[in-house]
């Protein structure tokens, strides 16, 4: 192989052009479909490239994030305002784009880098030319149609085949969504719990922590043309529980939670270099891949090592940096995938990054507050870090996604500087061997004996705690369990209190209680 009279590998792949799109305001009645929200974001990557008629001609893959309505059922389910039946081809229609490859994302948001990886890879093996990765959620349109009882009509069809890679493994059992498990709003808490217990920290000291953490990201987002909830707050604000900054679930009011109630969009379009010079296209909008990685934890949330960690999510940023030949310092920007305080507070401790580094954890504003597009988020992590680097050629960017319940991780080194290697994928079977390898704890759905508490969160109703949701160890042989308390308020208020995690009990199964979960009952 030969390199280019750049010193670059001429298959090395990079990207040409990026594109976001954000509405707001709007009447459902003329608001854009998920589809065509993907297809504006889509337009304006092409523009972006300078050349998006030569663009157009050569793509000859498209890749559609999943939207979220098609994530959480097998097969698909019906969907009140109808659907595009074949996603990738329903955004190549309104673009006129007529690519070789169609594919519909799996679940979780990692796949907008995953996906890029991917479609990184074909192109340095020569597989593909040039390739659109893209996605739009229409979930306030969505919304607010139901609540107003008006029809939409966003079915459409297409006869030409394409990859629908799935909705993947189950990622809560219905043990585990008995008892509260695999709702995001209730699951991320449980983490947050953990990493309260670790600092000490009363409640009020933990709500300002986050809140500290999670200002400067509302601060990008206020800056951020495409951000859906970017109205300025103070750490005080985001920190007192107010009737609108109500708790959600202890320990995150409504403003630390990911707002998904989005019509947003973003697509990233990518080439080799040698086709890139062929289309003409400036290098001055040329961003690279300098790394890459993906690794997953144990998929289900009862089965994980510990609620204050995430192996698999340090491992695949540092191989991602290894392969860029980078260290954390030699960083300039970061997205840090940011659904909930506890996903921002274990990666940053995982990759070694301080929770309130100068050099800022996002380029978009999170998902609180620049707005959460389903599966998509990264999509306009990855895009807006183009834009950045591109007013710093010499800078790199360090972009993290997570799917799940900080289950599924991919991340991206990116940077304009030329990728003077020969590009490949990293060992990714091995790092995930080496995940799996880790000292996971037994775990049983039938629990019986002294126990306690390992992680929690309370579910809140208007105000009022509902619901204790336990995870719990039995004291005797370290099996973990799963659990709810009595609904007693009394009870569930010193909950709110007092911090739980490792308060001693009595944990009986649903077999002996004659009821639908495990009940513990502290001393």
């Amino acid at each position: 192989m030969t390199l280019d009279n750049a010193g670059v590998h001429g298959n090395t792949p990079v990207i040409i052009g990026v594109g976001q799109y954000m509405e707001w305001g709007k009447s459902p009645l003329e608001s854009l479909s998920p589809m065509g929200i993907a297809a504006a974001a889509g337009a304006a990557a092409l523009e972006d490239t300078g050349a998006a008629e030569k663009v157009s001609v050569t793509l000859d893959a498209l890749v559609s994030v999943r939207i979220f309505p098609d994530s959480w059922n097998r097969p698909r389910s019906p969907n009140p305002f109808g659907r595009a039946e074949n996603p990738p081809y329903a955004i190549a229609n309104r673009l006129a784009l007529n690519p070789a490859l169609g594919v519909y994302g799996s679940v979780g948001g990692n796949t907008p880098q995953k996906y890029i990886n991917e479609m990184a890879s074909r192109i340095a093996a020569g597989e593909l030319k040039l390739a659109m990765v893209v996605g739009g959620e229409a979930l306030r349109t969505a919304r607010v149609a139901r609540r107003e009882n008006l029809a939409l009509d966003w079915h459409e069809s297409d006869g030409r085949l394409f990859e629908d890679r799935g909705i993947g493994k189950a990622m809560a059992t219905a043990h585990e969504f008995a008892h509260g498990l695999g709702v995001p709003i209730q699951t991320y808490p449980l983490f947050e719990s953990e990493l309260r217990a670790r600092a000490s920290h009363s409640l009020d000291k933990h709500l300002l922590a986050m809140a500290e953490m999670m200002k400067p990201f509302n601060e990008v987002a206020g800056d951020n043309p495409f951000s859906s909830y970017g109205a300025p707050r103070s750490v005080s604000e985001l920190a007192t529980v107010t009737d609108e900054n109500r708790f959600i679930c202890l320990p995150y009011p409504k403003w630390l939670n990911a707002m998904d109630g989005v019509n947003q969009g973003a697509a990233v379009i990518l080439t080799s270099v040698g086709h890139a010079r062929a289309l003409g296209i400036d290098s001055k909008k040329w961003v690279f891949l300098h790394g890459c990685s993906e690794a997953n934890e144990q998929i289900l949330v009862s089965e994980r090592i510990n609620y204050s960690s995430a192996p698999a999510l340090g491992l695949n940023a540092r191989q991602a940096l290894n392969m860029a030949g980078k260290v954390l310092d030699e960083i300039d920007h970061f997205d840090i995938y940011s659904c909930f305080p506890s996903a921002v507070a274990i990666a940053c401790d995982e990759i070694g990054l301080d929770r309130l580094d100068p050099r800022g954890l996002t380029v978009t504003g999170g998902l609180p507050f620049f707005g959460g597009p389903g599966n998509n988020y990264s999509m306009h992590a990855i895009a807006s870090m183009v834009q950045q680097l591109r007013k710093e050629p010499t800078a790199f960017g360090l972009v993290t996604a997570n799917g799940g319940y900080l289950t599924k991780h991919a991340s991206g080194v990116y940077s304009c500087e030329p990728y003077g290697e020969h590009w490949q994928l990293p060992d990714l079977h091995s790092l995930q061997l080496e995940v799996k390898g880790l000292n996971y704890p037994s775990f049983t759905e039938r629990p019986a004996g002294r126990a306690a508490i390992e992680a929690y969160t309370l579910a809140f109703d208007k105000g009022e705690p509902s619901r204790a949701i336990i995870v719990g160890r039995l004291i005797a042989t370290g099996e973990r369990f799963l659990a709810n308390s009595e609904v007693d308020q009394d009870l569930l208020q010193t909950f709110v209190a007092h911090d739980q995690v490792g308060r001693i009990g009595t944990v009986r199964s649903a077999e002996q209680t004659g009821g639908e979960t495990n009940l513990f009952t502290p001393q």
